[in-house]
């Protein structure tokens, strides 16, 4: 029986452990909130000095994360945030939560989880919990985290413990939050499983023990899988049903009365998030390296990676019909993050849209209210600011984009100058809009 294993966890259970928590971004700073609320000391580290600054003062740099729990969390002085990563040493356990992007054709880039384990190799000790939380193919944590602490001499389940516990954030689900939503861990041995399950017992209501860390890598991505095939098959309905001339929409609403057997997924302008987009793509890359070709999954992204294309499209088709052309419209799409009412617009599909606009020579504007500047990611830097979202700032432009259906744009007042709107979430139809003789601007579905 490991004499580490027994006393970390005795230190778990008494809340004398301190947590550790890397990447203090939207999966990350509601950990650490939330081991800090269940009574532990926490140490969240990042590489980008604004975010523990800010922190530090008690502000709050996600919308959906108050600047209340933020300043209320760190003045209770158990919490603190830093970029100085020889911290590490103090943590007992450390939760690693950094990107897993893709590369330019695709394939999983590991750079971040590879740094990081880096990181924690160097300063690792006896006695430490690490837990990948980060989405990825099944492996890697015993591929990458492994052999690293292994080169320091330190043996797992004896002297440290290592396991893969998949985050399940949902920015703005009001239903569910880190506490309450389930939590998967697999150990790479049973001890190791047994610190991890102690640690997240301590904070989150349901833990769920697997056999290994690879299935529990396998279930994120059978997640994230299932979801991203379901919206693909939504918006190839929507694709054969506009050619129809049945509107898909009222055709999922009928769908989802049956009570069995059948659950409602919607079409939109494209994939947008941390995960939808980009963690089917972990599968088909290691699927191919064990020489089998997903052939579903691909067919899936590859349907909703040119929904963007198609809605530009379907806007050049609509500004047609009112004898103009795309190149000189004036173009304002609504919503640039990838989900309603939130402030997160990684992997938003609005990027791709307003970048194929552009290149089509229209003149594009943006109105989020919830993203005043548009920020530069990786792969997309549109150097807008938010116009504002006024009946006077629609009625100038020449059609509506609704890419992204916050509730600010749920009001029927704004659009009384509108002539034309291209709706990709169905935001129109609840306001009154777009039904035959019906009075406002012309809606278009896309």
């Amino acid at each position: 029986m490991s004499e580490k294993r027994l006393e970390l966890k005795s230190r778990i259970e008494s809340r004398q452990a301190r947590v550790g928590v890397i990447g203090l971004g939207y999966v990350g700073l509601p950990l650490a909130l939330l081991f800090e609320e269940s009574g532990f000391a926490v140490t969240g580290f990042d590489l980008d000095p604004h975010k523990p600054r800010a922190l530090e003062r008690g502000e709050s740099y996600i919308r959906h994360i108050g600047k209340e729990r933020v300043a209320d969390a760190f003045k209770r002085g158990r919490i603190e945030a830093t970029t100085a990563f020889d911290r590490l040493a103090e943590c007992d356990a450390i939760l690693v939560c950094v990107p897993t992007p893709l590369g330019r054709h695709r394939e999983p880039d590991l750079s971040y989880v590879r740094q990081t384990a880096d990181e924690i190799a160097k300063r690792l000790r006896p006695g430490q919990l690490v837990v990948l939380e980060s989405t990825t193919y099944p492996g890697t944590t015993r591929e990458e985290l492994l052999p690293r602490f292994a080169a320091r001499g330190l043996v797992c389940g004896k002297d440290v413990f290592v396991a893969f516990s998949p985050e399940r954030e949902d920015p703005g689900n009001r239903s569910f939050n880190t506490q309450t939503i389930p939590k998967v861990v697999g150990g790479i041995d049973a001890e190791s499983l047994e610190v991890a399950v102690a640690l997240y017992q301590a904070a989150i209501q349901t833990v769920v023990p697997v056999s290994s860390p690879e299935v529990a890598e396998a279930a994120k991505i059978l997640e994230n899988v299932f979801r991203a095939v379901n919206i693909a098959l939504a918006n190839e309905m929507k694709l054969v049903l506009d050619q129809m001339g049945i509107n898909v929409w009222e055709v999922i609403e009928a769908a989802k009365t049956k009570p069995f057997g059948f659950m409602p997924f919607y079409p939109g302008p494209g994939l947008g998030g941390h995960c939808i987009p980009l963690d089917p793509f972990y599968l088909t890359w290691k699927a191919a390296e064990h020489g089998t070709w997903a052939r579903f999954i691909e067919l899936a992204g590859e349907i909703n990676t040119s929904m963007p294309q198609h809605v530009v499209e379907r806007a050049a088709r609509a500004l047609n019909g009112h004898a103009r052309s795309l190149k000189g419209s004036k173009v304002l799409v609504l919503g640039l993050s990838y989900k309603a009412d939130i402030d997160d617009d990684r992997e938003s599909p609005s990027f791709e849209i307003i970048e194929r606009l552009r290149a089509a020579g229209a003149e594009v504007a943006y109105c989020d209210p919830y993203i005043p500047v548009a920020r530069a990611g990786r792969e997309h830097d549109i150097g807008l600011s938010s116009v504002p979202c006024t009946a006077e700032e629609f009625a100038r432009h020449d059609i509506l984009l609704v890419s992204t259906a916050h509730s600010d744009f749920r009001n029927a007042l704004l659009y009384g100058g509108v002539k034309l709107v291209l709706d990709t979430r169905n935001l129109m139809a609840p306001l009154g809009f777009g039904a035959p003789g019906a009075p406002g601007p012309e809606v278009v579905r896309a």
